[in-house]
């Protein structure tokens, strides 16, 4: 069981990592006018961001709790300098979108079959 308890916690991680990148995607075409806005993302989702944050209960009864913010670092992504200082790109954003949309998609399928083998396992089919 400890197999597919760490790849279900590695599809949990990569799944938070693609919505945390996904906001900032979000955040960035929100700013595309903003003068002096500089896009930020994320860097590309390792197996060391599974272990880069825990679980915290914000009640005795929760079995997991939110997570810490904060665990992943964005960074400044943008291209060239719009003369308003602004360095969106709404074409880039979008390609950066799909990404992380495919990552989520990814993730999510690791997770349901990990849990489709866990409840055969089980007898629960």
């Amino acid at each position: 069981m400890k197999a597919s308890n760490d790849l279900m916690n590695m599809a949990f991680a990569s799944a938070r990592h693609a919505a945390a990148r996904q906001e900032l995607i979000s955040r960035n075409l929100a700013n595309a006018d903003t003068p002096r806005y500089r896009a930020q993302d994320l860097d590309d989702f390792t197996p060391d961001d599974a272990s880069s944050f825990t679980p915290a209960a914000t009640r005795p009864r929760h079995f997991l709790g939110a997570m810490q913010e904060g665990a992943f670092q964005p960074r400044f992504a943008g291209g060239a300098m719009a003369p308003n200082g602004n360095d969106v790109s709404i074409e880039t954003e979008m390609v950066r979108g799909v990404d992380a949309r495919r990552q989520h998609d990814a993730a999510m399928a690791i997770y349901r079959a990990s849990l489709d083998i866990l409840r055969t396992s089980l007898g629960r089919r």
